[in-house]
């Protein structure tokens, strides 16, 4: 084989290869005529009727969620807690002692150095005002500076609280 048959045989294959790459660039722009692709409308829609019945969102309030509170669950839902806080009178952590936290003045424990949004606040910590710091402390005490994300799900936030309430006097 000399060289002259090589590239013959070369430019075939590449002629080819052109070929075909022209005729799929023709063929997509006839079959596609609506500026870019994708942006066409559908000539026709088809409604299809949905087996799937809406799911109706039901807001339980926290009153009825703290009345059908678990304890034992609130009791495994303490162990995040646990990290910072401990359930022992005047035996502060990271975070103050929750030892009777349930109706206490908000910034009360003597000894921990609240931020200043806690120390500054007035009430006492009842259950609804715990629910509220704990599904986000951050939207609740703005300048706080516990770490804490924040707990979503109002039954896990009651159960806690009924946790808590039965440690104390």
């Amino acid at each position: 084989m000399d060289t002259m048959t090589f590239t013959k045989v070369l430019g075939g294959l590449c002629g080819s290869l052109l070929v075909f790459l022209l005729g799929s660039w023709v063929a997509e722009e006839m079959y596609h005529t609506g500026g870019k692709h994708g942006d066409e409308q559908q000539a026709y829609a088809i409604e299809v009727e949905s087996d799937e019945a809406e799911v109706e969102v039901v807001e339980v309030s926290f009153d009825e969620a703290f009345a059908a509170a678990d304890i034992d669950k609130g009791k495994k839902l303490w162990r995040q807690c646990s990290a910072c806080h401990k359930q022992v009178d005047g035996a502060n952590g990271t975070g103050p002692h929750l030892y009777n936290v349930v109706g206490r003045d908000k910034g009360s424990v003597d000894g921990f150095g609240y931020s200043g949004v806690l120390a500054s606040m007035e009430g006492d910590w009842t259950p609804e005002n715990l629910s509220g710091f704990l599904e986000s402390p951050k939207n609740y005490a703005p300048g706080t500076i516990m770490g804490y994300r924040g707990m979503s799900k109002i039954e896990d936030r009651a159960s806690l609280i009924a946790y808590l309430q039965t440690n104390g006097e």
